[in-house]
């Protein structure tokens, strides 16, 4: 098994191998390009951001600049919005369902590193899936962190740290992140706290 291979299966892998540095390479030169297009031209911005991930749905909105590792592992629905700076550390799979929005500052992480400084210098590090499910909305400068899925319809409250999986319809914040409360049907007629809708289209 090679160290790609390794890799993609969330065993413990050394990204110093060609073939890996060769993806990574490729992958960041795709990344440079689309975070140096220009702001208003949206259909070279969605080319090359569709050259750069495995899969984007329709109808989607990244704000350069935008960072991840190899692009090639993630996976993305409909209706996806991320705000500026997003990072998605994918080396492994990133898997985000549709009508998905991430803040300023969100950052995946699916890589991670031994606990103990001997096994850190040996050079090996690991990779763990994150998976969102649909209609979530994830605040800014939130991390997550490997091996979490977040439930569809849920809410992460800014500046939180997803250490743990938080289940579908619910409100989660902090460091570590923990549910707050459920989302019920209640909540659909506010658009800001106790702030009730003047519109009848939503």
């Amino acid at each position: 098994m090679d160290q790609r291979a390794r890799m993609l299966a969330g065993l413990p892998y050394r990204c110093t191998e060609s073939s890996l540095r060769e993806a990574y390479f490729a992958n960041r030169r795709r990344v440079f390009a689309f975070n140096h297009c220009p702001p208003d031209d949206l259909q070279e911005q969605e080319r090359l951001f569709r050259a750069i991930v495995g899969q984007v749905g329709d109808d989607f909105c990244v704000q350069a600049p935008f960072q991840c590792d190899y692009g090639s592992n993630i996976r993305i629905g409909d209706h996806f919005l991320a705000n500026y700076n997003c990072v998605i550390l994918d080396v492994a799979p990133v898997t985000i369902g549709s009508y998905v929005l991430l803040g300023p500052n969100v950052a995946i992480y699916t890589a991670g590193h031994p606990v103990h400084p001997l096994s850190r210098r040996s050079g090996y590090e690991y990779g763990k899936p994150v998976t969102i499910g649909d209609d979530v909305w994830v605040g800014g400068n939130t991390v997550i962190l490997p091996g979490v899925t977040i439930g569809s319809g849920s809410v992460i409250g800014a500046g939180s740290v997803v250490t743990r999986d938080i289940p579908p319809l619910s409100v989660a914040a902090g460091n570590p992140c923990r549910v707050q409360r459920k989302i019920t049907d209640e909540d659909r007629k506010y658009f800001f706290r106790h702030e009730v809708f003047d519109v009848d289209d939503y």
